[in-house]
């Protein structure tokens, strides 16, 4: 039994831990990157199934894994092991919640420019897991692009690191990016090394409404404006009616730049942020489209005819879209597929078995052989991941 890995903790599951409907059987709660280890050794002797956990927050996105023998919930492991602030770097383990993290960092006039939705509960290992761009990313890059360095355990329990702070790399990959966005498939992200900023001195929106027809083009002009928002980000929770637009500026000179973009786009400058500002409000039917930005306003046609609420970036291609709890799943299913016909439609998460989550991926088959390559024995959150990876 799993019970028997020395010194770490195991109990029993409850109901609360299943994962998208899957009740594990054992929950395993180890404290070090070694304990890591030990439980994925002892659950690969065993062909028991793992799923990583962190805060839970999102642990129901995606479909039910295949099996679930162990929950590793990884609550225990959360140190903030090193902040080089003179370098602009932070180590954290992959249970550190981002509000934790966050206010380490701030009390040294820094920041991780992530905005993630559930900061309170969302942890490190979570949000690499996940990888889902919050406003910000539009100037400072994804979870992707601010990680330097990442420590993971691999199925066998094997400890690899890559990056910044290495000591071990598997050699030809970088498990950074391959790790970023795997949904637990691939192993267990213990350890993450990210590229910080500075805190701006100051931050200044600018919020205005507009018709569905001028939302694409005034988003586009702000987004390649001289000012440099930091994001463009646009709220639509009602198709049939107004568009919000919302730029940040950060930094020097902010209210004077928030000036120059309202005369682009109208509305209102004020130092207070959008209370929906990269937020998810109901994630029980939610997905993710990406497309080119001088496609956005033939995605916003698209959407206004599916009874979605949408949510993100025109100027950087990415958007939310939540959809009614009472959205039955062929009605859900039509409105996919209609928005698939203007750009890559990611579902996160909805309560039906059916529904194509994913459409065609192209990498298909390399991924595939990525998973065989890290998981044979596909123990890893079996099932979680694009094509039943």
């Amino acid at each position: 039994m799993i019970a028997e890995v020395a010194e770490v903790t195991v109990r029993d599951a409850v109901p609360e831990d299943a994962v998208n409907g899957v009740l594990p059987r054992w929950v395993a709660l180890p404290e070090t990157v070694e304990e890591i280890a030990a439980v994925l050794r002892a659950c690969a002797e065993r062909d028991l199934a793992v799923v990583p956990a962190g805060g839970g927050t999102k642990l129901h996105w995606g479909p039910p894994p295949e099996r679930c023998d162990v929950l590793l919930d990884l609550c225990c492991v959360n140190e903030i092991l090193e902040h080089a602030a003179g370098d602009l770097v932070v180590r954290a383990q992959a249970g550190v919640t981002m509000d934790a993290l966050a206010g380490t960092l701030a009390a040294k006039g820094q920041e991780l420019a992530l905005d993630v939705p559930f900061p309170q509960d969302a942890t490190v290992g979570g949000t690499l897991a996940t990888a889902l761009p919050g406003p910000r990313s539009f100037r400072y890059g994804t979870a992707r692009d601010l990680l330097i360095g990442i420590t993971v355990v691999l199925p066998d329990g094997t400890i690899a690191r890559s990056g910044g702070k290495v000591v071990k790399n598997v050699a030809g990959y970088d498990l950074g990016k391959l790790f970023t966005g795997s949904y637990g498939t691939l192993g267990v992200i213990a350890e993450a090394t990210f590229r910080l900023h500075p805190l701006p001195a100051a931050r200044r929106w600018v919020v205005t409404e507009l018709d569905r027809a001028e939302a694409a083009p005034v988003a586009a002009a702000l987004a390649t404006s001289q000012a440099e928002p930091s994001a463009v980000e646009v709220d639509w929770p009602d198709p049939g009616g107004p568009v919000t637009l919302a730029a940040l500026v950060e930094g020097a000179a902010a209210e004077a730049r928030a000036g120059a973009l309202r005369e682009l786009a109208g509305g209102s400058v004020t130092e207070e942020r959008p209370p929906w500002w990269g937020l998810i409000e109901h994630d029980e039917v939610l997905a993710e489209a990406r497309f080119l930005p001088a496609g956005a306003g033939g995605v916003l046609d698209a959407v206004a005819s599916t009874g979605l609420a949408l949510r993100g970036s025109l100027a950087a291609g990415r958007v939310l879209l939540e959809a009614r709890r009472d959205m039955a799943e062929d009605e859900l299913a039509a409105a996919v597929a209609r928005l698939r016909e203007r750009a890559r439609v990611h579902v996160l998460a909805a309560p039906y078995d059916g529904l194509d989550r994913w459409g065609q991926v192209s990498g298909l088959p390399l991924m595939r052989r990525v998973k065989e390559r890290f998981d044979p024995g596909r123990r890893m959150s079996p099932g979680r991941f694009v094509g039943g990876i």
